[in-house]
This record gives structure tokens, C-alpha cells and sequence, in this order.
């Protein structure tokens, strides 16, 4: 499957040559008497180094479909916040075949971002989806997905992610008959890459590496399904033409898939355990500068090699809200078990988290030589708003009640002289 690459780049691509026009974005006769659409993600008047649009060129307006009608109910997702640490078990796969967006659970959120967890077992067939609150960035953690947009084709397996642009329509194919993951839905700023800072020119998240689809089009006749999420709720039409006609476009705003292996790990190499920004390798930046309305942060396989050092995530209070999710492996701070892959848990603001019993008795009396973290990718949707659960979230028997007991146990300090 072809691609293009870098991040936030002009890209043009044709799937039948002469397609595109030369000079003009909409000429009075599109070649071939293709219909000429701008796709904005961003207003029109944003500053240029923040604007997102593309020009698609298709056989038939998006304008061609009846009127939508809800669904389905999508209950207020959102509950009141707790000061209380959750956790989940991982989403079971459903017993009937379930395609994506009926796999589709809403678990927390804010008024930033919503987060969703998705277990399916059957491929979208005839069926698209267009989310027009925000754009979609989509975790697998078990199970291959083949996305289909209207921009081309992605193939995004467990260990890489991809980013859906609000408004822009899609349908999910399952290569491997079932599938598993994370969904954050980001409300607000679009992600991109975060400033490098003192870092310098290189590290975390290489431009290069990010890889957009080419022009691949659909030309099928037919009785064919548009979900919509919109304002919260799921809304649907019938079109008479499945929606992936576009022959040729060119822009900026266009979905992504990432390898997250491609991420370059920076850390200490004499003491301390830094902060764990150095993970992030997309943010959506806030009116507040270094204050994200999200970041999405990885925790990879890398080396550990600082002096005198606890090495595992310290406990910490923050003024940011920590979503977590696991795709393989063992998370380095919760090594005594209860967070598994496909699994997640939540800490708010300013409440105490950080390793467990288990985890901080084995990084004390460790032998601090350089050691390799191996097979494991835990990440992080880091918000800077309180993140609320569903009343899914809280009724679901995946939520595990004992969560607190992996803090219990510690032994007091003894300070010297003390009896």
C-alpha cells in the first residue's frame, strides 16, 4: 500500500492521471466532470501555519444523500467527577458480529476530548461514519484495521495509531476477523507535533515518519449507510453511492497512520527520572502555553540508564489528568498485576498515583546497571481538564473495585532515633 509522508505537509495525489487541476483549486470544468470540494478542518481565516484544508475531486458531490435521522440514543456520556483511581479490565469481544461503530464504547471524558474503548468482530460493510465534533485518533491494541477514507487506504495494526480528520468519512475493515483498542475523539485544537524545545532539531516524533494515504477511489452503486456523530449524538442517511469517490485531491488535512516505533525515546543518561513529556508525541495545545487540552504520550521499549536513580514513574500529583491505556506487555510502574492489555485506568488532577507495592520494592533493591525496558507500549491521553467517567465506565463489571489495595502495604519510614 502506497503512502506519502510528513507530517502537516501539501500533499497532491491522483488516482487517474490528469485528474487533478494545474493552477486552479476549482476550475468552472473539473476534468472528467469530477465535482471540485473544499475540506476544511480549521477556519478559513486561521493563521497559514495553522490551516488545514484539502481539495477533494470526486464523482459526486457529498451534498447527494437524504436527510439524516438519529440512530440510536446516545446517553449523556458524562458523569460527576470522583477524587477516586479507576481501573478497567480489558473490553471482552462481543459474542455477535459487531462492526466498529456499534463496537464503539464511550468511557470518560471532558470538554476536551472524549475517550472510547471499541471491541468488533465483523468489518463495516456498506456502512461509513463521519465524526463532526472532532477528529479521531484510534489505538488498536489487538486485531489489524484496514481504514478506508476518502482520501485512500490505511493498514494500521497494534503498535501503530491513526488519526481520522473531523469531518472526514471512513469505514474500518477487520483483516484479522476481530479487533480491540482506544479511541480519543479530540473537541479542540487539532494534534501536532510538540515544540522540541531545548531538545534541539531531532527526537520524539519525526516529521517523516507520519504516512498519509494516495488517491484510491470507490466507484459502487448502491444502497450504502452514513453514520454521523454529531453534537454527541449518532445520527444516519442512505446514500445511493458508497462515499469514497474522491479520484484525486490535494491538501494538508488528510488522515495519518504512525508507527509508534519509529518514536526516538530521549531520557537521562546520568541521574533523575524525567518528566514524562518526553514521551509525547502529539499534543493539542490550549489558549494556556505548555497546558495541553490532550497529549498523547507512549511509554515504549527503551533503555534505563540514570545513576542513583528510582527508575519507574515516581509517585506523583499533577495538575493534569492522566487517561492510560496498554497495548502489550507489562507497564513498568504497575508490575504486580491488574493492568492488562486492553485494559485502562484514570487518575485526576492533584490526586496521589505511581507504582505499586510490588513494582517499588523490586526498583529500590535493584541492581542499577543499564537495563532494557522490552516488549511493552503503555500510553498516556493526558489532559489538562478534569477527565470524567461514563456511567458505563462506572457500572461495567471491568471496573475493578480494588484498584486501591495495589498502594496499600508500604512501611513506614524510620527516621533515625524514632521508636
Amino acid at each position: 500500500m502506497d503512502y506519502q509522508t510528513g507530517f502537516g505537509n501539501h500533499f497532491a495525489s491522483e488516482a487517474v492521471p490528469g485528474a487533478l487541476p494545474v493552477g486552479r483549486n476549482s476550475p468552472q470544468k473539473p476534468s472528467f466532470g469530477l465535482y471540485a470540494e473544499q475540506f476544511s478542518t480549521t477556519a478559513f481565516t486561521a493563521p497559514r501555519d495553522h490551516n488545514r484544508r484539502s481539495w477533494l475531486y470526486r464523482l459526486r458531490p457529498a451534498t447527494s444523500h437524504a436527510a439524516f435521522r438519529p440512530l440510536r440514543p446516545v446517553p449523556a456520556p458524562l458523569t460527576p467527577a470522583s477524587p477516586n483511581r479507576l481501573r478497567w479490565s480489558p473490553l471482552a469481544l462481543p459474542d455477535a458480529p459487531t462492526d466498529w461503530i456499534d463496537g464503539l464504547v464511550p468511557c470518560a471524558g471532558n470538554e476536551g476530548v472524549l475517550i472510547h474503548f471499541y471491541a468488533a468482530t465483523a468489518s463495516m460493510n456498506r456502512r461509513a461514519v463521519q465524526f463532526s465534533d472532532g477528529e479521531v485518533l484510534i489505538v488498536p491494541q489487538q486485531g489489524a484495521l484496514r481504514i478506508v477514507t476518502e482520501l485512500g487506504l490505511m493498514d494500521v495494526p497494534p503498535g501503530h495509531v491513526a488519526l481520522i480528520p473531523a469531518g472526514l468519512r471512513f469505514r474500518i475493515e477487520l483483516p484479522d476477523g476481530t479487533a480491540r483498542g482506544y479511541v480519543c475523539e479530540n473537541l479542540a485544537a487539532p494534534f501536532r507535533l510538540p515544540d522540541l524545545g531545548p531538545i534541539g532539531s531531532n527526537g520524539l516524533a519525526n516529521p517523516r515518519d507520519f504516512e498519509t494515504p494516495v488517491a484510491w477511489f470507490e466507484d459502487v452503486d448502491g444502497e450504502y449507510e452514513l453514520v454521523q456523530k454529531f453534537d454527541g449524538q449518532l445520527w444516519t442517511t442512505t446514500l445511493t453511492h458508497s462515499p469514497f469517490d474522491v479520484v484525486a485531491w490535494h491538501g494538508n488535512s488528510a488522515p495519518y497512520r504512525y508507527d509508534l516505533a519509529r518514536f526516538n525515546t530521549i531520557g537521562s543518561i546520568s541521574f533523575d527520572h524525567p518528566d514524562p513529556s518526553i514521551f509525547t508525541v502529539l499534543t493539542s495545545p490550549s489558549d494556556t502555553p505548555g497546558t495541553a487540552n490532550c497529549d498523547f504520550v507512549i511509554f515504549p521499549p527503551r533503555w534505563m540508564v540514570a545513576e542513583d536513580t528510582f527508575r519507574p514513574p515516581w509517585f506523583h500529583r499533577n495538575v493534569m489528568s492522566e487517561f492510560m491505556g496498554l497495548v502489550r506487555g507489562v507497564y513498568d510502574a504497575k508490575e504486580g498485576g491488574g493492568f492488562a492489555p486492553g485494559g485502562a485506568s484514570l487518575h485526576n488532577r492533584f490526586n496521589g498515583h505511581g507504582p505499586d507495592v510490588d513494582s517499588h520494592a523490586k526498583a529500590t533493591a535493584a541492581d542499577l546497571k543499564p537495563a532494557r525496558i522490552e516488549d511493552t507500549m503503555a500510553f498516556m491521553f493526558e489532559s489538562r481538564h478534569i477527565i470524567r467517567p461514563t456511567a458505563w465506565a462506572l457500572a461495567t463489571p471491568l471496573l475493578q473495585d480494588d484498584y486501591d489495595d495495589c498502594w496499600q502495604g508500604f512501611a513506614k519510614a524510620a527516621l533515625p532515633g524514632a521508636d
